[in-house]
């Protein structure tokens, strides 16, 4: 693991930097490992920590510069010959809906969304294991144990919420990790009952997340990465108005 130099503009040309109020941040690159999306390809992750008295300040400068979080690091794509990954976020007060969007409202009016303080929870561990065999078997999280899971939720200085997803009958069908910064909510992980494939809890977990952050005033919600080719990442451009990161910052991204 390569350490950067400290003080190191992190944005691309376009985005916003570090600013003499924070302390100097330092950066790790960390040693490249096979891509989990693009097949023959490897990825490398540029990291920093974000822990202590500074963290949220950090974080909200950070994710507008498209990193994402895990557990109390921050880390954005550092590929060499290799720029497919591609920040996203949705305008939440442009958004607009499709009849799609409203059958999957419609289809979900009987969930009840609580919003919990980022504990792990047993229930939740076995959605989450349950959703990871139906859908990411090969993945690298597949072998997380409830220890893990445990680290992923509750390792954070930030403004941090696990929301859950229950029917009328109290069963829990979905989970969303998140966290609130300045201008809007960054969706960090999120995982649902696998046979309930009618209701397209993925996609209404996203609308819940837009909505709840126009209610709140909040401009975006932050897809992390999506790429053209990764048809994995093709849902994220459903949501219009979306903006990519590019190299003159934020921009309309229409597919």
């Amino acid at each position: 693991m390569k350490q950067v130099e400290q003080d190191e503009k992190f944005g691309p040309e376009g985005a916003e930097t570090a600013n003499d109020a924070l302390p100097a941040i330092t950066y790790y690159v960390l040693p490249e490992t096979p891509c989990p999306y693009m097949v023959g390809r490897f990825e490398r992750k540029l990291m920093t920590e974000i822990a202590g008295a500074s963290s949220k300040a950090r974080y909200d400068l950070l994710t507008r510069a498209g990193f994402r979080r895990s557990h109390r690091f921050a880390y954005r794509p550092a590929c060499q010959d290799c720029s497919a990954c591609i920040p996203v976020r949705i305008s939440t007060l442009d958004f607009k809906t499709s009849e799609s969007f409203n059958r999957v409202w419609r289809t979900n009016r009987d969930l009840l969304a609580i919003e919990r303080a980022a504990v792990a929870m047993q229930e939740h561990y076995a959605l989450f294991k349950s959703y990871l065999r139906a859908r990411h078997r090969d993945g690298e999280m597949a072998i997380m144990g409830p220890d893990d899971f445990r680290s992923m939720v509750e390792e954070s200085d930030l403004d941090t919420q696990l929301i859950e997803f229950r029917r009328s009958d109290r069963s829990l069908l979905g989970g969303l990790l998140l966290d609130w910064v300045s201008d809007g909510a960054s969706a960090v992980y999120s995982y649902f009952a696998p046979a309930e494939k009618k209701r397209s809890l993925g996609t209404y977990m996203i609308l819940w997340l837009v909505e709840e952050a126009r209610k709140r005033g909040l401009p975006y919600v932050y897809l992390g990465y999506w790429i053209d080719d990764c048809q994995k990442m093709n849902y994220k451009t459903r949501f219009q108005p979306t903006e990519a990161l590019g190299p003159a910052g934020w921009q309309p991204l229409e597919k």
